[in-house]
């Protein structure tokens, strides 16, 4: 049951706990040592979008983002749930042209915007978003590219049993320690997303980590995705959004990336860590506490930038006046 896992992240009102989020993380080195954890981290989750560099691992290994030229600025769109923003849908659109497709060849479903701003422009404009404003265009993108490369039919690439979603599934098992016909679940993209235990999602981010580790092709693809992600920290999340906020706070080279119900993955190269979590209830305000809080914990953060995400490490609740009345905090012990 989730009320098993502890109580990480709370919400104080007048310095009175209000609302309590349970969940689950663990932190593990390159060499596979679990170093801090709390939680049953061997429940199994879904990792939704906190895990689209894995999925991206076939499009740069099996060749094809040298054969279509792809920059590391579109690796990292393949990476992203991005806001639909003007510069993310102009960048998808023109990857697509580029490799000789439409939107139309998207399987992934228009959606509003999550910029706020992007949104009120289209429905100042009239326009209805379409699907290059979903979150998962670029992931789409990049497994038609995959598609085309690999000489195999672009219709249908979303399906379980498409080679693309075959390619997926098998960086993913290998990465994860897990079997390849793992379980799974569709995603909010149309994609399949597998269930795998929360430590084994950190084991993957770790392995990242620390690529050398890995073998020749698959280390230099998964450093060259995560190098891709933390260059281009807007493409990978958007204007003000905690993924790109804490990447641009944090030591070179670290990647944080959400997924949806309250999924957090960290990749930090520097100190060779890779970080999973996920709070039970679903709950973002605590997942991106959290995940400030373990960057901080562990030293992700750089000193001079920590003061430009302190409000997701401690976020500070206000009235409909703009008056302080409460806090979001690590709970004791998490």
């Amino acid at each position: 049951m989730a009320s098993d896992n502890p109580v990480l992240v709370e919400v104080l009102r007048g310095g009175i706990v209000e609302s309590r989020h349970r969940g689950a993380y663990a932190v593990i080195d390159g060499d596979g040592t679990l170093v801090d954890a709390r939680g049953d981290i061997e429940r199994a989750i879904f990792p939704r979008s906190s895990m689209k560099i894995l999925q991206g691992i076939p499009l740069v290994e099996s060749g094809a983002a040298d054969a279509f030229a792809c920059t590391p600025a579109e690796l990292a769109l393949a990476c992203a749930s991005h806001s639909g923003e003007d510069f993310h849908v102009k960048a998808v659109g023109d990857w697509l042209a580029r490799v000789g497709l439409v939107e139309a060849d998207l399987a992934c479903a228009p959606h509003n915007p999550m910029s706020v701003p992007a949104y009120e422009a289209l429905v100042r404009a009239g326009t209805p978003p379409c699907r290059l404003h979903n979150n998962c265009s670029g992931k789409h993108t990049g497994f038609l590219t995959l598609a085309l490369h690999l000489g195999v039919a672009t219709r249908g690439y979303q399906k379980r049993a498409h080679a693309v979603q075959q390619a997926a599934f098998e960086a993913t098992a290998a990465l994860t320690d897990q079997p390849v016909d793992m379980p799974y679940g569709i995603d909010g993209c149309a994609a399949p997303n597998p269930c795998l235990p929360l430590k084994a999602l950190a084991l993957a981010m770790s392995r990242i980590a620390v690529p050398d580790r890995l073998a020749p092709e698959r280390g230099r693809a998964v450093a060259r995705l995560a190098a891709a992600m933390a260059e281009y920290p807007e493409l990978v999340a958007g204007t003000g959004r905690a993924c790109t906020r804490l990447m641009r706070a944090a030591l070179p080279g670290t990647v944080a990336k959400t997924g949806a119900e309250a999924v957090y993955i960290v990749i930090a190269p520097s100190k060779g860590l890779g970080i999973a979590l996920k709070i039970d209830d679903g709950g973002t305000r605590a997942a991106e506490t959290l995940v400030a809080g373990l960057m901080e914990r562990h030293g992700l953060l750089d000193g001079e930038k920590r003061e430009t995400v302190a409000d997701l490490i401690a976020p500070v609740l206000t009235n409909w006046g703009g008056e302080p009345v409460g806090t979001v905090r690590l709970a004791e012990g998490a």
